[in-house]
């Protein structure tokens, strides 16, 4: 991934498991005044993203490299996931296969994050990593902070499907699917009442695809 791409990239967050947790959205937004200390952007296995973290992070404080490595960044948000099961949280990373790291590149912290397992290799052109630019870090600090709590629902339906209702007011009814909001959880269902279509609200949980 060439330094072109991590622009693009980092301008288009979109399609990257609320915002990290406090400690991550705040942390690493305090500015290192040394001048060799810069972002870069670490390749890994997808899925191991955090793992990756993990791992540097702990090596910072056994390894004394403290001096070397200043903040790793997995940028994330919180989802809210709904199934028929119930509601649960889960991380959702903006770049699957990506870490930042906070730096000054030597010998040591290089070899050192390399050797990281999961970790294949750093984002850059040559023998050298790549170091963001102010600007690149700073679109993807904001894109955490900014972030607002997404919610997820599964469902297996689509518009025109005939669903039946399995719980609320309208349980053991039938209906028409007429639309999906997934980013609020709901759907619209046209149900006959008393012998006239009515549209209704509910939640996606409620209904479940007539087989």
């Amino acid at each position: 991934m060439a330094e072109e791409e991590v622009s693009a990239a980092t301008a288009g967050v979109e399609g990257a498991e609320a915002a990290p947790d406090e400690r991550e959205s705040s942390a690493y937004q305090v500015r290192v005044e040394d001048p060799d200390v810069r972002w870069y952007v670490i390749h890994t296995l997808t899925g191991h993203e955090q793992k990756v973290k993990a791992a540097v992070d702990r090596a910072v404080e056994e390894r004394s490299l403290g001096g070397l490595i200043y903040g790793v960044l997995v940028p994330a948000e919180e989802v809210t996931t709904q199934t028929k099961q119930g509601k649960g949280v889960r991380k959702k990373v903006f770049f699957p296969g990506y870490v930042l790291v906070q730096m000054k590149v030597s010998e040591e912290s290089w070899g050192f994050v390399r050797r990281t397992a999961g970790v294949t290799g750093f984002v850059g052109s040559g023998a050298a990593p790549t170091p963001l630019s102010d600007e690149e870090v700073q679109i993807v600090l904001d894109q955490v902070e900014g972030r607002k709590p997404q919610i997820e629902v599964e469902f297996d339906f689509e518009e025109s499907d005939i669903v039946n209702i399995t719980s609320g007011p309208f349980a053991n009814f039938s209906g028409v699917v007429e639309e999906i909001y997934p980013d609020r959880g709901k759907c619209k269902i046209m149900v006959t009442v008393f012998g006239r279509a009515t549209a209704v609200e509910l939640d996606i949980a409620e209904v479940e695809k007539a087989r």
